[in-house]
């Protein structure tokens, strides 16, 4: 590795390492393509930003959040950067990740199947689809 890719890739090392109670949980869920067989990464490096959790193969980024999220004006810019990166991104909050796994897992089930395709904001989740390019 060189340069850049390197370095990108020590942070996001770094930021395993430090995962919380409900990363952990849902990683469990997540890794060795045990959720109906979709291969899921951490701390994934797009642009600037590392993603909780990323789902090449479906284009989804997958985010846990803490109440410090709440309102942030970060998040809607990082958002839009991933969405006009070409990714789709699906935040649930840390203790609803905690509380409803099931229901978590059966979302993001819905989203790498392609069966969550517009935008959808609501107190547990929010689901906001990858740009689309317009074609002429």
């Amino acid at each position: 590795m060189r340069g850049e890719n390197a370095r990108k890739t020590t942070r996001a090392r770094a930021l395993r390492k430090v995962e919380n109670e409900a990363e952990e949980a849902l990683w469990h869920e997540l890794r060795g393509r045990r959720l109906n067989g979709y291969k899921f990464v951490r701390q994934h490096p797009i642009g600037f930003y590392f993603a909780d959790f990323a789902c090449r193969e479906a284009n989804l980024v997958v985010e846990v959040d803490g109440s410090q999220h709440i309102g942030s004006g970060t998040d809607r810019y990082r958002d839009e950067t991933m969405n006009r990166n070409g990714w789709s991104v699906l935040r649930f909050w840390h203790a609803d990740v905690l509380r409803d796994r099931r229901g978590i897992l059966e979302m993001i089930v819905a989203a790498v199947d392609g069966r969550l395709s517009d935008k959808s904001i609501s107190v547990e989740a929010k689901f906001l689809p990858a740009f689309k390019s317009i074609e002429r």
